[in-house]
């Protein structure tokens, strides 16, 4: 009985360990998902007439908080609905990471906005003591400005209460 018992004891003991180093080695920690599009109306929101954009290129970067050093870094491409899900090695609590454009597929909607309220980068948590259970982080949508804004723009303005002048 006690051979028996030890038996057990040492099977539930190698099962345990077997499982953390596993998981340990398992894959990436977090994933980041997102959707780049192509900004139609220049309003840098995405509305009923942008266009997603497959074979848009973003980068995550994540920087110490202290002096800005660069951490971490991946690039990704988008697929056919204009969105990415890019791995992520590693608990990452102590730095600041941001999801970046980085190049579209399209060159009559390639700018990136230098506005002083431009949102040129998406910030995400990839820590895990932050109350989020999944390992998924959702960043917002990156959207690259056309260079000329379509003629439906005024009347999806107008949809979203949103007044034309000076927007467009």
């Amino acid at each position: 009985m006690a051979r028996s018992l030890q038996a057990v004891i040492f099977l539930i003991t190698a099962l345990c360990f077997f499982y953390l180093h596993t998981s340990v080695r398992a894959d990436p920690h977090f994933f980041v998902e997102g959707q780049v599009y192509c900004d139609t109306c220049r309003i840098q929101f995405v509305t009923r007439v942008s266009e997603f954009l497959p074979g848009a290129k973003v980068r995550l970067e994540c920087r110490d908080r202290e002096g800005g050093r660069l951490t971490y870094s991946i690039e990704g491409e988008t697929d056919q609905a204009g969105s990415y899900k890019l791995p992520v090695e590693g608990d990452h609590e102590a730095e600041v990471c941001e999801v970046r454009l980085i190049k579209s597929p399209r060159p009559d909607c390639s700018e990136i906005s230098q506005g002083a309220f431009a949102r040129r980068s998406a910030r995400i948590s990839l820590a895990s003591n932050n109350g989020i259970v999944s390992k998924v982080r959702l960043a917002n949508p990156l959207g690259f400005l056309k260079t000329d804004s379509l003629s439906d723009c005024p009347e999806v303005l107008k949809e979203l209460g949103i007044l034309p002048t000076g927007l467009i």
